[in-house]
């Protein structure tokens, strides 16, 4: 595995479009309507990260690797006021002038860059990170009793590094963090370095598939890791040596979870797969890419969550590999993940998907029938609705096409667009290639008209 720093090739500079003022760029989302950034695409972060547990003071570097797509006077980056920025450079040169504002740090470089060129933008930072209040909760980084959680969906990113804070926005990483050496880190990848000297330890950590910023993560505890299944997938426990015993309940069937999961979605599309109990309960488990987080309340030793480890995982295929290109299109990955908790207690003992779908159908029915599930709102798109009517688009599409074209469906999605962005058109024109009739009115009554269809059959 290559994890040398990957530079995006300059291309042959096009004819330069005018200066585009950057407050005056339309919104990449309207959901997020601050969020993201134009005039650059990142290709690769490079963060080098301080953490001082006790103090909860962050200080960091940061290396964004980009190519311009248009010739503007300054390009703008997303971080929160609360980091202080120190100095910023653009590629190599001496430091550039910037501005700190409302979230948005504002680079002008020295010199206008050529569209299709390289822009290589460097920040020193330091501040005390927390989380950024939201409609959907608190978001970002979080200061735990002991260590410290990053939960970003959707727009907490930015918290702590500075960044192209929207899902289609996907580049490499390396992550570098520096902390007490108590405490065990854990972010996005694979560990390819730790070091103590004195009382602290660095971790170095290399994500070398394309990764949306909101999925980028550290995880600080007082933790012990250890491999608990080799195969199909390497699978890493990470938790307080108190939930061990529990742990090794709770969490046991993954491997066969992997198994069920590659044999439905298709190979796994990471090197290995992290689940990570915190020692704080959490209300909901937090997604990340290559790795999970649960908390202590969802380890006890009963096996009463399995269901939540099912659908963390099922995220590494539907999320984290297939990313959405806007917010709107939420369905694709919490509808598939909620699907994939069915179609696990299927395929291991439990009841059918058809029984659950049944089940849930009942629950729909009897709340608000008020949100499009293609297009639910930002308030909403995190509405449970959202992903138990996702879960019932998928399963009336399955009654519709059959087993075996509706789960090579299923793969041919996962392959076509594998470390991409997806959105919904992509989906339902690829379905189409599954069937002679037409799907349209399935997905008019379950994507676009808020009134709850029938359960097929």
């Amino acid at each position: 595995m290559d994890h040398t720093r990957r530079l995006v090739t300059p291309v042959k500079p096009v004819k330069a479009k005018p200066v585009a003022p950057v407050g005056t760029d339309r919104p990449l989302d309207p959901y997020l309507p601050t969020s993201g950034n134009r005039g650059y695409r990142v290709s690769r972060y490079e963060l080098e990260l301080t953490y001082k547990v006790a103090s909860n003071r962050l200080a960091g570097r940061a290396t964004i690797i980009a190519t311009t797509t248009d010739v503007r006077g300054k390009y703008a980056l997303d971080l929160v006021d609360t980091m202080r920025v120190s100095k910023v450079s653009v590629n190599g040169a001496r430091p550039a002038k910037y501005t700190h504002r409302d979230g948005k740090l504002t680079v002008t470089p020295a010199q206008k860059i050529p569209a299709g060129a390289v822009l290589t933008v460097t920040v020193q930072y330091a501040g005390t990170p927390s989380p950024r209040h939201s409609v959907w909760g608190d978001v970002g980084w979080e200061e735990l009793e002991e260590g410290s959680l990053v939960a970003s969906q959707p727009n907490g990113a930015p918290s702590w590094f500075p960044c192209d804070d929207h899902p289609g926005s996907k580049a490499t990483y390396r992550i570098t963090l520096t902390t007490d050496s108590p405490f065990h880190a854990v972010a996005n990848g694979t560990l390819l370095k730790k070091t103590t000297k004195a009382s602290q330890t660095t971790w170095v950590y290399e994500q070398p598939e394309p990764m949306a910023t909101y999925l980028a993560t550290v995880q600080i505890g007082q933790y012990e890791a250890r491999t608990v299944s080799p195969a199909p997938v390497p699978i890493v426990a990470v938790h307080p040596p108190r939930l061990r015993e529990s742990f090794d309940v709770d969490f046991a069937r993954q491997p066969q979870m992997m198994e069920v999961f590659g044999r439905l979605f298709g190979p796994y599309p990471f090197a290995h797969y992290t689940a990570l109990v915190t020692d704080d309960d959490l209300e909901i488990p937090i997604e990340a890419q290559g790795l999970s987080i649960f908390g202590a309340n969802h380890c006890d030793g009963r096996r009463r969550e399995e269901r939540l480890v099912a659908h963390e995982l099922a995220h590494q295929w539907f999320g984290n590999s297939l990313t959405l290109e806007r917010w709107r299109d939420i369905w694709l990955h919490e509808g598939f993940a909620c699907y994939a908790e069915w179609l696990w207690a299927e395929n291991s003992g439990g009841r059918s998907a058809h029984v659950l779908a049944a089940e849930a159908h009942r629950g729909l029915a009897r709340k608000p029938q008020d949100i499009v599930l293609g297009d639910p709102g930002p308030k909403d798109m995190f509405d449970d609705r959202i992903y138990k009517r996702g879960a019932l688009t998928l399963h009336a599409l399955r009654r519709h096409l059959g087993d075996d074209r509706f789960f090579t469906l299923l793969r041919t999605w996962t392959a076509e667009h594998r470390h991409s962005n997806v959105t919904t058109e992509q989906f339902t024109g690829l379905a189409a290639r599954f069937t002679d009739t037409s799907l349209r009115p399935l997905w008019d009554a379950w994507l676009h008209e808020p009134a709850l269809p029938a359960l097929p059959h």
